[in-house]
């Protein structure tokens, strides 16, 4: 049951990181690509009627982790206390700057709204990124099961790290540019006219960034990490997970090329899923390993819940996942198509 559960966890974030990545990703390149009031109306029409519902999955996921694992949920809202609360003010302003845009019709506003959007979706995909490598590289837990962690100390991996260093700053940036890929191609699919001609453009500059930086994130894990190869050597058939992330990331260059924008799109969300399904198979059964040779990793056996709690609740998440699916493609098969938005549409308005 253990094992069960760390894979709906690392399943349901992955779920997450596809569906609000490429709405974060749209935020980031939005004033980029988005040059008039009716070309960022189109960009925000165009993740208008899924952004909230994408943020389920990670309410979602945090909920079950906290039932699954109660001591790792415990022990990481305890030790990344600043972060998390830095995140939540971060989704809190990005959702306020998406409802009350709509709502104003000031150009000073809008234009502030605009880049609270922007800002806030920046600083997340920078944090989530962040995050995702303070867990591969580990943090110093006590006996106990906590640890606290300062936002930097000398900016190196060991043991004595900081929320802040030259790997977790890796780890933002490899996210920056790939969810400013998956945004990109996002909005080339969703859009048309010169703010999608934009977005293939911008798609192709992060492509080279997030490629580069992808390649420099493997070897990286391994010298921040080196324990994180031993699953992968142990069973030879997990190097099929990187294989399928480095196709993924080689076809979505050429898919761009071919102007395939559903193709494109597909690619890119197996590109971000191998990522992290990687991340987790180098993980297990570690869900939060400690640094320094401690021995105090938060495992599966030490931080899982009873077992017939676990057994009782698979019913219960089984009803709310397939309730959350229905809706996903209720959703996106009534939004299927491109968003179009006429300046006669806009000067009918105003």
């Amino acid at each position: 049951m253990g094992t069960l559960w760390f894979w709906i966890v690392a399943l349901m974030l992955t779920v997450y990181a596809v569906l609000d990545g490429f709405d974060l990703g749209v935020g980031i390149v939005y004033l980029w690509v988005a040059r008039s009031e009716a070309e960022r109306r189109q960009a925000m029409r165009s993740i208008g009627p899924v952004w909230d519902g994408n943020e389920v999955w990670l309410l979602a996921a945090g909920g079950t982790l906290f039932f699954a694992f109660p001591l790792l949920y415990a022990s990481a809202f305890s030790g990344f206390y600043l972060p998390l609360m830095m995140v939540l003010w971060l989704i809190i302003l990005r959702g306020v700057s998406i409802e009350l845009r709509s709502h104003s019709s000031d150009a000073v506003w809008r234009a502030f709204f605009d880049g609270l959007f922007c800002f806030a979706s920046v600083l997340l995909a920078i944090f989530f990124g962040a995050a995702l490598a303070n867990v591969v590289r580990g943090v110093p837990i006590g006996p106990d099961g906590y640890f606290f962690l300062p936002l930097w100390t000398n900016f190196k991996t060991g043991s004595n790290p900081g929320i802040l260093d030259w790997y977790t700053v890796l780890g933002g940036l490899i996210s920056l540019t790939a969810l400013s890929l998956h945004g990109a191609i996002y909005l080339a699919l969703k859009t048309q006219g010169n703010l999608a001609a934009r977005a293939q453009q911008v798609a192709r500059w992060a492509w080279m960034a997030a490629a580069l930086l992808t390649a420099a994130g493997v070897p990286a894990t391994i010298v921040a990490r080196p324990e994180s190869l031993k699953n992968y050597t142990a069973h030879p058939i997990a190097f099929v997970i990187p294989l399928i992330g480095a196709a993924c990331i080689g076809a979505i260059r050429v898919t761009m090329s071919r102007q395939s924008g559903l193709t494109c799109f597909l690619c890119s969300c197996g590109y971000l899923a191998s990522v992290l399904i990687g991340a987790a198979t180098g993980l297990f059964p570690a869900l939060l390993p400690a640094v320094g040779g401690q021995g105090h990793d938060l495992t599966i056996e030490r931080t899982i819940s009873g077992a017939y709690g676990l057994h009782v609740g698979l019913i219960w998440w089984g009803l709310g996942i397939f309730l959350a699916l229905l809706y996903t493609v209720i959703v996106y098969g009534s939004f299927r198509g491109k968003v179009a938005i006429e300046d006669s549409e806009y000067e009918h308005e105003h």
